[in-house]
């Protein structure tokens, strides 16, 4: 069974048999319910994803640090929101991510050799490296491509969201975006067209207490950025985003109501970005190393391990093996994707039109005739 397959039944079986099991959402609004907190198999498998992205991320960051890839997004501190809301999705559900999502990507059964190669843009890259690094995207797995700009993604992933309610197709569109987003014009225009059109949409907000340097106390008067749901007439809700169980509850209950056709729900995700915002930023500048301090101690990966540990699922031993095999992963997958020759220059000539006019014919077999005859 595919990845992507195997975690999404074990999502659907740990529902099933943890129905005794119910876990209190706190809302804004009265249109939410409860939803069965993750089977003990669940929270194994997004344990295994959240260290898996964890390693990646050191390892991709030690990299940009070499010289060896130009820019890098990591998720670290936020694994628990970005993975607990993902599983919570079916395969044929749409995501539209923001910075910190690739891991949903991967979650969800995309390779890792090509998800890498993406960030050092080269033949191993699907998207033919024509997008920034740490831009993944895959239609395979049903994850659209994101812009640096902030906020656009969610106008469209609203689009998206209406074109399948009017085709009557039993998909929900996942919206991702950081609490800096909410300042955003395409948040207004795509909350407010989501609340009159009852689209089947989840707007997950990792509210990360920082967008890039600016705190969330100078991005809104708010209580809450879960509240914003309300003048919209959407429900709203804020759990702990370094619960992956937490998570997973509130966005399988949003996820369910939109595909009973419901509309839209706003979850705020309460977590941390313990390092930078990207690989060219340095957060010492405007960070009290002491919040950063408070905040490691709420850890996502070590909260799961110890609550694993807890429920005598895991052991030290599982999880020495499970870091050592992970790492190992990691590092053939970046040799291998490093290996990789740049993208052919014929494929600038691809993916223009459905079928390629007599113009770019001429233009390919100019240049590619030229680059014969000057070898370059």
């Amino acid at each position: 069974m595919a990845p992507a397959n195997r975690a999404l039944q074990l999502a659907s079986s740990s529902r099933k048999k943890s129905s005794n099991k119910k876990t209190t959402v706190a809302r804004q609004s009265g249109a939410m319910s409860a939803h069965p907190l993750l089977h003990t198999q669940g929270l194994l498998e997004c344990y295994r994803a959240m260290l898996r992205i964890r390693t990646l991320d050191e390892r991709m960051m030690t990299l940009q640090r070499q010289g060896r890839i130009g820019f890098y997004g990591a998720c670290t501190g936020q694994e628990a929101a970005c993975i607990g809301s993902a599983y919570a999705l079916r395969a044929n559900d749409w995501v539209f991510p923001a910075l910190r999502e690739g891991g949903a990507m991967l979650l969800r059964g995309f390779a890792l050799v090509p998800y890498i190669a993406q960030v050092f843009g080269n033949s191993g890259d699907i998207t033919k490296g024509r997008q920034m690094p740490s831009h993944q995207a895959a239609a395979s797995v049903h994850q659209v491509s994101w812009s640096s700009v902030i906020g656009t993604q969610l106008s469209q992933a609203v689009g998206a969201a209406w074109a399948a309610k009017l085709k009557k197709d039993d998909t929900v569109v996942m919206a991702y975006l950081g609490d800096g987003a909410t300042s955003s014009n395409d948040f207004h225009v795509a909350m407010n067209f989501a609340g009159v059109f009852k689209a089947p949409v989840v707007f997950v907000c990792q509210n990360n207490h920082w967008s890039i340097s600016v705190p969330t106390d100078h991005q809104t008067a708010s209580e809450s950025i879960a509240i914003k749901a309300v003048a919209y007439g959407l429900p709203g809700v804020k759990v702990d985003g370094n619960d992956v169980s937490a998570v997973y509850a509130a966005v399988a209950a949003a996820v369910e109501r939109a595909r009973r056709g419901q509309g839209a729900t706003l979850v705020e995700l309460e977590t941390y970005r313990m390092g930078a915002h990207s690989s060219s930023d340095d957060p010492s500048r405007y960070r009290d190393p002491a919040e950063v301090e408070a905040w490691k101690k709420k850890d996502p990966v070590e909260r799961l391990r110890s609550r694993l540990f807890a429920l005598n699922a895991w052991n030290s031993a599982q999880d020495k093996a499970l870091q050592a095999e992970l790492l190992e992963e990691v590092n053939t997958a970046i040799k291998e994707a490093e290996s990789l020759p740049p993208p052919s220059i014929a494929t600038l000539f691809e993916d223009v039109y459905q079928g390629e006019p007599w113009h770019l014919k001429e233009q390919r077999a100019e240049l590619l005739e030229s680059i014969k005859r000057h070898g370059r």
